[in-house]
């Protein structure tokens, strides 16, 4: 961001709109709770008198879950302070009263926002949504801003009190806790994103792709040739910086020149790859070509965060393919060699099992594979070392190390070293592996052309910048086998179905992952066909090869 001046606005105190209805001033100093939500008394019936003693208010704090009419209340203290200017107030209606009045201080003063109205929706429970209506003046230009939010009421343990509970999301949903607004000359100029036909890349058509946006700009909308306009801005704290999340634009005061970036996406596969996902709930997708790393496609289903690139999940059985070549190559494993598959398998104190405790008697190594055998990784943990896995992720498949430059904020992969169960876990992708859609299209790539290209969105010729490369490729044989397990499971193991129809030279893997708290695990798949490469994860949506699998898929038949 650039220089801003910082000149207070006065606020006007116009009445608040809340609930459909103009609220009523009581006494001059707040709302009546019937304008504000419709109805209901302004005082709970089962405060606590005032003339009560010390001990009787220590033995009558409030537990339990909060009534309609405290609910109603603490928001509608809260709202209306917020509305008439006083911050003061404001802040002490929330359980976070330093943080409330900072943020609620610069929305008038760094954001300019001015003529603000508040209008409340109906409760649902402990949560109250409203809208919000205001002005954003800067140095003489003016524009209307408006957007939707909402707060939740808890009742503070020491005392009972009913407050808003606060996060800076409560004053814009696109604010994380430490971000602020602020409007002023922006010191990134815009940026006009390209695809790789040079037609222009808009989140109106691409809803997946605002964050890459907001991500191309932060990197070169100072070296593309555009001006600063003036905007109203999120600019990022520190824990939104170690995120990796960019500065985000909320509103254009007056145009700035924007500056040309080209990029790698292809148009037919990036729509593609949108209505894919859409049809999901929390799905992720990238496709690139294995012989260059361009990214042709990058979507997910939830459009505030870039899972797709940034996220970081546990990988599930996706992750054997990793662990396959390291077996092979330290002579554990042989495609189709015998290899047990047994019911459990205990290591490290941890009692491992397959899904349905299946097992396969007599089976190849190609059969565990193709079936995604956790015991038939699991058992070869003793003849491991504690970085073994760490080491061929990083060296061969050039992830875990943190330097990627794709063009825009990524996570590229975690392969920690760890120990005893947790090592064992991370065989199959779970422990501490985390990796998200790119990393595992990345993975499927390397199978494909036998060595690393570092995955990009913009060419690295457009900034001299250095793509990261892997230490070493694998042995023609460990390849072969690979490719041979890979194009066996998309045949006739778990990814069949899912790949039924695409024909090529192909290869998959689909993984689940388990995740803390969920009823369904996280479903992964990864292929590749001819020179495609895609990988996808559904959330919280089951078996990869039913749910990321026909993502993934369908995708590989558009080209390759």
């Amino acid at each position: 961001m650039g220089n801003r001046g910082r000149v207070a606005e006065r606020r006007k105190t116009n009445p608040a709109v809340l609930g459909g209805m103009i609220a009523v001033v009581v006494g001059g100093a707040g709302f009546g709770a019937y304008a504000l939500f419709g109805g209901g008394a302004v005082a709970d019936s089962r405060t606590q008198s005032t003339s009560a003693s010390a001990d009787d208010k220590a033995k009558d704090v409030k537990t339990g879950p909060l009534s309609a009419t405290e609910v109603t209340s603490a928001a509608r203290t809260f709202l209306t302070a917020w509305q008439k200017g006083q911050v003061t107030e404001a802040a002490a209606a929330t359980d976070d009263t330093t943080a409330a009045q900072a943020l609620l201080t610069g929305y008038t003063k760094d954001a300019h926002i001015k003529d603000v109205t508040l209008t409340a929706g109906a409760r649902t429970g402990d949560k109250v949504p409203f809208s919000v209506k205001g002005t954003v003046s800067y140095k003489g230009t003016t524009k209307p801003l408006a957007y939707d939010s909402s707060l939740t009421v808890v009742r503070r343990a020491e005392d009972g009190k009913p407050l808003v509970e606060w996060h800076s999301a409560i004053v814009h949903p696109d604010l994380k806790d430490g971000d602020t607004l602020v409007t002023g000359e922006s010191g990134t100029p815009p940026v006009k994103a390209l695809d790789r036909d040079g037609g222009e890349l808009t989140e109106d058509e691409y809803p997946s792709l605002g964050s890459v946006l907001d991500g191309l700009r932060e990197k070169y909308g100072d070296k593309a040739g555009g001006k600063a306009g003036v905007e109203l801005q999120v600019v990022r704290g520190k824990e939104s910086q170690k995120a990796e999340l960019s500065d985000k634009t909320l509103l254009e005061l007056s145009k700035g020149t924007p500056g040309t970036v080209k990029t790698t996406l292809s148009p037919t596969m990036q729509a593609a790859a949108e209505k894919q996902v859409a049809a999901k709930s929390k799905a992720s997708v990238v496709v690139l070509r294995p012989s260059t790393g361009e990214i042709l496609a990058v979507a997910n289903s939830s459009h505030g965060f870039n899972t797709a690139f940034q996220g970081s999940l546990a990988p599930g059985s996706t992750m054997k393919v990793i662990t396959s070549t390291l077996l092979i190559e330290k002579g554990l494993a042989s495609a189709d060699k015998q290899h047990p598959c047994p019911k459990y398998f205990t290591y490290g104190h941890w009692k491992f099992q397959n899904d349905d405790k299946f097992e396969i008697k007599g089976g190849t190594f190609k059969a565990s594979f193709a079936r995604s055998c956790n015991t038939a990784f699991i058992s070869q943990a003793p003849e491991l070392d504690n970085d073994s896995l760490t080491k061929q992720a990083q060296q061969v498949f050039g992830l875990s190390l943190n330097n990627w430059s794709v063009g825009v904020p990524t996570f590229d992969g975690s392969v920690p070293v760890q120990s005893q169960a947790q090592m064992a876990a991370s065989l199959i992708g779970q422990g501490g592996v985390r990796m998200n859609p790119l990393n595992m299209a990345s993975v499927s790539a390397t199978i494909k052309t036998g060595t690393f290209k570092q995955p990009y969105l913009v060419a690295p010729s457009v900034d001299n910048r250095t793509l990261a490369t892997a230490s070493r490729s694998l042995s023609a044989d460990t390849l072969s086998q690979l490719r041979e397990l890979m194009a066996y499971t998309a045949a006739y193991g778990t990814a069949a179905e899912a790949m039924s129809g695409v024909t090529g030279d192909v290869g998959a893997k689909t993984g689940s992952a388990e995740v803390d708290g969920q009823k369904k695990p996280n479903g992964w798949f990864t292929a590749y066909r001819n020179d495609l490469a895609a990988a996808g994860v559904v959330q919280a949506g089951g078996h990869g090869g039913e749910t990321a699998g026909p993502i993934v898929a369908d995708l590989l038949k558009l080209g390759g």
